[in-house]
């Protein structure tokens, strides 16, 4: 029941941008609010690209509710699930707000507000695919292949292949929410992004526990 009801509300946020989209001029584009952040800051770039870095988890989510019964690792994915659709709802709703486009123009690649931080330290990238390849748009996100092969697993299997993707995931999340809270200028999205930091850091002990109760470990 837990799930169904939860399912719902992240479903509903995660749709939430098409609605605000559908409410804006009719030419597509909200007007530009005075002294919102500029459509190439590091606001407006962490917004778009947390987005989708949340849908992504959330997906993942969804997916291991399906392949296991096991009520820590429903629970976990259950809690991110909710979390991050509702990170979703917010940081669209501010790009809503701010009229700005939720997608970058082409000559901006994702990460590109970073300056360089989002191919940091290893310790914050985890297990990393060529960024690109394979639906792999940002650190830490798992490749179509990756996600084809999670949906296939069941039991044990799913959830050790689920909690690997999920830290590498996290990793990748970290390291973007730290850069925000330390180059954004939107007070709110600032102290957004340092609460994901301190919320994913521990799901990232978390997960290491429920690795090692498996006899498994993070990916090298």
């Amino acid at each position: 029941m837990r799930w169904v009801a939860g399912g719902a509300v992240a479903l509903a946020l995660l749709f939430a941008g098409a609605a605000a989209v559908a409410a804006a001029r009719e030419d597509g584009s909200a007007p530009r609010e005075a002294g919102a952040p500029a459509p190439d800051s590091a606001d407006a770039g962490f917004a778009r690209d947390m987005a989708v870095h949340h849908q992504q988890a959330v997906e993942m989510s969804f997916i291991i509710r399906d392949r296991t019964e096991d009520e820590d690792v429903r629970r976990l994915a259950y809690d991110i699930a909710n979390t991050q659709a509702n990170q979703r709802g917010m940081l669209l709703g501010w790009l809503d707000l701010w009229g700005l486009p939720k997608v970058a123009g082409g000559d901006q690649p994702p990460m590109a507000w970073m300056g360089g931080e989002g191919d940091g330290g290893h310790e914050h990238r985890g297990h990393q695919p060529d960024r690109g390849s394979d639906g792999v748009l940002m650190a830490g996100m798992a490749s179509r292949a990756e996600l084809e092969r999670l949906a296939r697993l069941d039991g044990r299997q799913a959830e050790v292949f689920y909690l690997q993707l999920m830290t590498d995931h996290h990793k990748g999340g970290v390291a973007m929410a730290e850069a925000c809270a330390s180059r954004c200028t939107v007070p709110v999205e600032q102290r957004l992004a340092q609460g994901m930091v301190e919320g994913q850091q521990s799901e990232l002990g978390l997960m290491r526990d429920m690795l090692t109760e498996r006899k498994a470990r993070p990916r090298s």
